[in-house]
């Protein structure tokens, strides 16, 4: 299968009677892509900025439907939007609950198994704790260096001139992954029983840099909740898929 990597010269092409049938689009830019008359069985979209705009089928916005479901699925998920403490905390306690859940009923031969393309459980929890640094130790408590040396970064960070000396080149045991993990957690969980909203109001630099965005303590760990959510769901979609596979 032909890989087009780094690319815009499909911008604004229009394809007619071509067939994408199994094609695979990653870490790539589909705003504004119109299809019409197109065969969609089996489609399957997932993008954690959908939340961010609007995607229309067959005329309908369906991001408040896959909203609604998803908060459904996710008990709790609704709360990371929200706007007071006592609302974030609520929100802290469901999410680390149902990772409590998922990381307990995964077998050990899982947790560093993963579908094609994607994080293994193992590595989830170590981009979660590079979450955790970002926006908690680096965005609202502004420590100068806040990462742990096993996070894992997202793809592209090298090339975007982010400092990769900062990690570990091997990977830590599982046991490690967990123990930095809870002490991560713990310090979400200290944070917000003492958080006022005054605090939360208080503006910030965004961690990552770039824009001008500025965002609020409050604002800070709304972003955490939100990948946690996130890559729970993710874990949970490739876990379930890799049983089956894994079932004697």
């Amino acid at each position: 299968m032909t890989t087009y990597s780094g690319t815009n010269e499909f911008e604004g092409a229009t394809f007619v009677q071509a067939s994408f049938k199994g094609a695979a689009l990653r870490f790539s830019d589909v705003s504004g892509v119109t299809m019409r008359g197109v065969d969609v069985d089996g489609l399957d979209i997932d993008s954690h900025d959908l939340f961010f705009g609007s995607l229309l089928v067959n005329g309908v916005d369906v991001v408040p439907l896959v909203d609604a479901e998803l908060n459904r699925q996710f008990p709790g998920r609704e709360l990371q939007k929200s706007q007071t403490p006592e609302g974030l905390r609520e929100g802290w306690v469901a999410v680390q609950a149902a990772w409590q859940t998922t990381v307990a009923d995964t077998p050990s031969d899982l947790v560093d198994a993963h579908v094609e393309g994607e994080w293994s459980l193992a590595q989830t929890l170590r981009h979660l704790v590079l979450a955790t640094d970002a926006w908690l130790r680096g965005g609202i408590l502004r420590v100068q260096q806040p990462f742990h040396e096993i996070g894992q970064i997202f793809t592209g960070a090298g090339e975007m001139g982010f400092d990769m000396s900062v990690f570990r080149a091997d990977p830590p045991s599982y046991d490690e992954v967990l123990a930095v993990r809870a002490e991560r957690q713990q310090q979400v969980t200290d944070f917000l029983a003492t958080a006022t909203a005054e605090l939360l109001a208080e503006e910030r630099e965004n961690p990552w840099g770039g824009g001008d965005w500025h965002p609020s303590v409050g604002d800070c760990v709304r972003v955490i909740l939100e990948e946690e959510w996130a890559h729970l769901r993710y874990v949970r979609r490739d876990l379930a898929l890799l049983r089956p596979a894994t079932a004697p």
